[in-house]
């Protein structure tokens, strides 16, 4: 008996590819791949392809120019690197390759994914934001370096400090800037130095391995620049190695040289600024001296005094008849409260006057003022003395304080005033006014010279 052969599947050589293809990239969409660099080759878009193998095998590479400009460095054939990435295959060739985004020279991978984590990190708690920085100061009178007293960095930093201004004090916290210590003595100097009066805190070292520079990578450090009271400037390393310590501080300085350099102006520099200033001041005291002895000569004897001193004859005359309408009120109470308002009114207006002239002229008005405000309250004093004698005169010549000592005033029927009794007859009739109330009464006869007979009938 025969058995059918199985049906032959054929495969296209583009649908094994694509069917490869699909299986590989799924599984390898993001790896690290370790191995020495070899067949290194640029093209002329910027692009890198090279091959990573080791020992036992080998896988080509290439890593586009958008990351190319991301790269601190430039590999070389030989060396040794990590490279992060996707597999995936080249079909026209049936290849597989890795597509770089990162490479890295090999033995940096932990430290650098510990920076970069610890960087995202403070970034995230806002430790990098530009509007937490505080400036520097303008003119440091003490300078704090916390570093190595033994590095080349300070040594540096002390000459150019020295050369650009030997007055300016340093103080110094040594301490080690590499090293499995080194992290924690730099964070303590930070903060000591922060509460010693120092003007601005300086972080420092010269260059070296992402190994050597760790420390300036390290929390610790991070957190206390960031607590710092002083602006903190960070000089670490060269100028293309980059710290956790750069982007935590105030100020990142390339080098330490130039970080001395930025934190303190030169003599020469403050000697020229303060010639500035002082070329500037006596420029304005001139224009303003030149201003003020125009303003002058333009008022003094001019017509703005002439009429200033016409109004101040005005108020005086003023004062006089405030005295003059006092002896025509009635009460002293209004008369009083009169002549205080227009006293203050007249008061008013002179310090307005006084404001607007000039010193010697403030000085004349003043003693004007003055003594209006004594005559013022002379007249015044004057015044209601008089007032008094006058009504004790008119108190003591009024007639009803005759009446009040039980004399009587009587009147005809007319209005006359009765002094004799023979100026009116027997049965006329009379007006008595006494000091309380008046009484009508009936002559009944009269006594005296040219009088008839005597008596008075009262009528109330």
């Amino acid at each position: 008996m025969k058995t059918e052969a199985a049906p032959r599947s054929i495969f296209s050589v583009s649908e094994i590819s694509r069917r490869i293809k699909n299986l590989v990239e799924p599984g390898f969409p993001d790896v690290w791949v370790e191995g020495e660099i070899s067949n290194l080759r640029r093209s002329a878009a910027g692009h890198i392809y090279f091959t990573l193998k080791d020992e036992s095998a080998q896988l080509p590479a290439v890593c586009f120019r958008n990351a190319v400009r991301y790269l601190r460095f430039k590999p070389r054939d030989g060396e040794s690197f990590r490279a992060r990435g996707r597999i995936t295959t080249y079909e026209a060739r049936g290849e597989y390759q890795i597509i770089v985004d990162v490479l890295e020279p090999a033995g940096r991978g932990a430290l650098q994914a510990a920076f970069e984590r610890l960087k995202e990190k403070l970034e995230r708690e806002g430790l990098f934001d530009p509007a937490r920085k505080r400036p520097l100061p303008r003119y440091p009178a003490v300078v704090g370096i916390v570093t190595s007293e033994r590095s080349a960095a300070l040594r540096d930093v002390l000459s150019v400090l020295h050369r650009r201004h030997n007055g300016v004090n340093v103080l110094i916290y040594p301490c080690d800037v590499q090293g499995a210590g080194a992290a924690a003595q730099l964070a303590e100097g930070v903060r000591v130095l922060g509460g010693q009066g120092v003007d601005i805190v300086l972080v420092t070292r010269g260059g070296g391995s992402i190994e050597d520079l760790s420390p300036f990578n390290d929390e610790r450090l991070a957190r206390a620049i960031a607590d710092c009271p002083k602006p903190v400037v960070s000089a670490v390393g060269h100028e293309t190695d980059f710290t956790v310590s750069d982007f935590v501080a105030d100020l990142r300085a390339p080098t330490p040289s130039a970080a001395a350099e930025i934190i303190v102006a030169t003599k020469l520099e403050l000697s020229e600024r303060l010639d500035t200033a002082r070329e500037r001041m006596a420029n304005a005291m001139r224009h303003r001296l030149t201003a003020l002895r125009e303003f002058l000569s333009s008022r003094v004897g001019g017509r703005g005094f002439a009429v200033a001193e016409s109004r101040i004859r005005l108020l005086v005359r003023r004062v006089d008849d405030c005295g003059f309408r006092l002896d025509r009120l009635g009460r002293a109470g209004e008369l009083l409260g009169a002549r205080q308002r227009r006293v203050e009114a007249a008061a008013s207006e002179m310090a307005y006057l006084v404001e607007r002239l000039s010193s010697r002229t403030r000085m004349r008005v003043g003693d004007l003022r003055t003594a209006a405000i004594r005559s013022m309250e002379r007249q015044v004093y004057r015044d209601r003395e008089r007032f008094v004698r006058l009504a004790e005169t008119l108190g003591a010549l009024s007639p009803l304080a005759v009446l009040d000592r039980g004399y009587a005033v009587c009147r005809t029927r007319d209005g006359r005033i009765l002094r004799s009794a023979g100026a009116v007859n027997p049965g006329a009739e009379v007006a008595v006014l006494l000091h309380e109330g008046r009484i009508r009464a009936e002559v009944l006869e009269t006594s005296g010279p040219g009088a008839e007979s005597a008596g008075i009938r009262e009528e109330r």
